[in-house]
């Protein structure tokens, strides 16, 4: 099966200036936070250590899909929630991070064997 790449949802992105917000501070500010939440007591909630919440919170890991279930069940949110604040993010630090990835070239049909088919 060929994916076909959308030109318009690329260029949405790279106009994109600001970083997105990482999953973390969304975690801390708008759940923690007005809930006066220990991070050791959502910690033992969510069955994690208290090292691995804070390091979400403290932008310093991402979040996983494990982790992403843990926390819409905890919240009452979706994993894909998590999982989507986690993706921009990363796509945004990985696209303005390094340029290496523009070097690549676009193949067309006349470079792939599908295209023949």
């Amino acid at each position: 099966m060929i994916y076909q790449f959308n030109r318009k949802d690329h260029k949405a992105m790279r106009l994109q200036k600001r970083a997105p917000v990482h999953p973390g501070r969304i975690l801390l500010k708008h759940y923690v936070e007005p809930l006066n939440i220990k991070i050791v007591d959502l910690a033992a909630n969510l069955g994690v250590s208290r090292k691995a919440v804070s390091a979400i919170v403290n932008e310093h890991k991402a979040v996983t899909s494990d982790m992403a279930l843990r926390l819409s069940k905890a919240f009452g949110t979706t994993p894909e929630l998590w999982l989507n604040l986690q993706r921009n993010y990363d796509l945004w630090q990985a696209r303005n991070r390094s340029n290496e990835w523009k070097k690549v070239k676009e193949l067309n049909c006349a470079l792939s064997a599908a295209c023949s088919a």
